[in-house]
C-alpha cells in the first residue's frame, strides 16, 4: 500500500507540475485554454472554470495534457482566432511548450533548496580497506581516508561520492581524488580505469574501483536475522557471539563476512556462543550475484552499537542563498548526466539495462516513502529532472519535438508541414515505443530476478 501510494504521489505531482507549466505560461501569452487533463483517455470527472477551461481527470493516470485552442484540430469562430495557439508568435509558442518540462526542473530546485536549507543527514565519504588488486588498492587508498574532491568536485557525502565517481568514470581513463586522512594529512589518489569491466561498473561502480564505506570494527555478534532465511534454518538468533568459523578464532564481524562471501553454497562450521552454552552449527551460505561477481549470503546481520558511526555522520546544510546556488547545481549535474548516459546507451558505450520503467519507479517510490520524508523528497527530485529532460529531447510527440519544428520554423522562415510533422510522429511514436518495451522488459527482469 506504501508503494502503491508513493507511485500514485509522485505521478500525480509530477503531472500537475508539468502541466500548469503549459498552462500557466499558454494564460499568459492570451491563448485559450479548452481542457487540463491529469491523465489520458475516457474523462472521469471534471468542472469548468469561469474561463471556460474543463480541468478533467481522466481513466489512464499515466500522463496528463493541456488543450489549447487551434485551428489545426477544429473550427475557431472568428472572435476566438487572437486566443488560438496556432495565431500566436514562434517565440511564444516556444515558451508555451517548454514550460511543462521548466517547471519539472524548477520543481527540483525548489525540492533541493528545501533539503539543503533544513539539512539533509548524510554519511561521510569515508573511504574502507580497498580489495586487494583493485584500482583504489593501486592508488595506496588506506581505510579511513574521506575524500574531499572527486576530479576537481566537492563530495559533501557519500552519495555525492556514489555519482561523482560514476560520472566521472564513464569514458575516462582514470578518477583522481583528493582525500584527507584522520590525521588531517592530504592525498591525491589516481585510480586507473583501464580494463575496467564497463557492464559492471554500472551496476555498481565503487565496487568495480575496488571502494567501500569504512565501517568501524563491529564484534561477531548477531544482531537479527531473516526470517525464513539460511542462518535461521541453521539455528542462528539474535544475540549469538560467533566465536570461530571453520575452526579459527574471529574477534571481528568483518571476519565471518569475508569467509561467507568466499564460500557459496558451501558448508560453513561455525562456534556460537548463547549465554553461558557453546555449540557448533554448519551453514552454507546461499548463492547469490552481485555487481557482476557470485558470493555466499546467510541473511544475518550483526548487532550495531549506534554511538560507533556518529563520527562518521554529517548534515549538509547551507544558508539560503548558497543554497539554492547548489540546488541549481546539483539540478544541472543531474541533468547533463542523464543526457550523457543516454548519449552513452545510444552509441553503445552504456548498456540499455539502466533504462527503468513505471515498475521500477513505483518500487523506488514505495523504498523511499517508507525511508522516511528526506529520501522521498530527493526521488521526487530526482524523477522531476528526468521528466523534465525527458521531455526536452527532440523527439517528434514530446514537447522537445515541437521545439525542435518551431526553431526550424525561426530557420527557414515558415512552419513545418503538416506532411512533415505527420512522419515525425510516426518516428517519435515507433522510438518512444521502443524505449517503453526496453524499459517495461528491464523492469520485468529486475521484479523476476531478484
Amino acid at each position: 500500500m506504501t508503494t502503491l501510494l508513493a507511485f500514485v504521489f509522485t505521478l500525480a505531482v509530477l503531472i500537475i507540475i508539468h502541466e500548469l507549466g503549459h498552462y500557466a505560461v499558454a494564460r499568459a501569452c492570451g491563448v485559450k485554454v479548452l481542457r487540463f487533463s491529469v491523465g489520458f483517455g475516457g474523462v472521469l470527472a471534471s468542472r469548468r472554470d469561469r474561463h471556460g477551461t474543463e480541468w478533467a481527470l481522466s481513466a489512464v493516470p499515466l500522463g496528463g495534457y493541456v488543450k489549447m485552442l487551434d485551428e489545426r484540430e477544429g473550427e475557431v469562430a472568428e472572435a476566438e482566432l487572437p486566443r488560438a495557439f496556432n495565431r500566436k508568435g514562434v517565440w511564444q509558442r516556444i515558451a508555451i511548450v517548454a514550460a511543462g518540462p521548466a517547471a519539472n526542473l524548477i520543481l527540483a530546485i525548489l525540492l533541493y533548496w528545501a533539503l539543503y536549507v533544513g539539512g539533509v543527514p548524510a554519511l561521510k565519504p569515508v573511504l574502507g580497506e580497498p580489495a586487494s588488486g583493485s584500482p583504489a588498492a593501486m592508488a595506496s587508498i588506506r581505510a579511513g581516508e574521506e575524500v574531499l574532491r572527486v576530479n576537481g568536485e566537492k563530495a559533501d557525502s557519500w552519495q555525492d561520492f556514489h555519482l561523482l565517481a560514476l560520472r566521472h568514470g564513464f569514458g575516462a581513463r582514470g578518477i583522481e581524488l583528493e582525500t584527507r586522512d584522520a590525521a588531517g594529512h592530504l592525498y591525491f589518489r589516481r585510480l586507473d580505469l583501464a580494463g575496467l569491466d564497463r557492464a559492471a561498473f554500472e551496476t555498481d561502480p565503487l565496487a568495480q574501483l575496488g571502494l567501500s564505506r569504512y565501517a568501524p570494527p563491529l564484534e561477531p555478534i548477531i544482531g537479527e536475522v531473516v526470517p525464513g532465511g539460511v542462518a535461521e534454518r541453521a539455528g542462528l538468533a539474535g544475540g549469538d557471539r560467533i566465536l570461530a568459523v571453520n575452526g579459527q578464532p574471529v574477534t571481528h564481524w568483518e571476519e565471518v563476512v569475508k569467509v561467507v562471501r568466499a564460500t557459496p553454497e558451501h558448508p560453513v562450521s561455525l562456534r556460537v556462543q548463547r549465554g553461558a552454552e557453546v555449540r557448533e552449527l554448519e551453514v552454507t551460505p546461499a548463492r547469490v550475484e552481485q555487481a557482476g561477481q557470485v558470493i555466499g549470503r546467510i541473511g544475518a546481520g550483526p548487532r550495531v552499537d549506534p554511538a560507533l558511526f556518529e563520527p562518521l555522520r554529517t548534515e549538509v546544510r547551507y544558508p539560503p542563498f548558497a543554497a539554492l546556488e547548489r540546488a541549481v547545481a546539483k539540478i544541472w549535474e543531474l541533468s547533463v548526466f542523464s543526457l550523457e548516459m543516454l548519449g552513452r546507451m545510444i552509441i553503445g558505450q552504456a548498456s540499455l539495462q539502466n533504462l527503468s520503467g513505471p515498475i521500477t519507479i513505483a518500487d523506488y517510490a514505495g523504498q523511499s516513502a517508507s525511508a522516511g520524508m528526506v529520501p522521498f523528497v530527493t526521488f521526487l527530485a530526482l524523477i522531476s529532472v528526468s521528466l523534465g529532460v525527458l521531455n526536452l529531447l527532440p523527439i517528434p510527440i514530446l514537447d522537445g519535438g515541437h521545439l525542435l519544428y518551431y526553431f526550424a520554423e525561426i530557420v527557414t522562415g515558415r512552419p513545418v508541414s503538416e506532411r512533415v510533422q505527420e512522419i515525425g510522429q510516426r518516428i517519435g511514436i515507433a522510438v518512444l515505443g521502443f524505449v517503453m518495451f526496453f524499459a517495461l522488459y528491464n523492469d520485468l527482469i529486475r521484479l523476476f530476478t531478484r
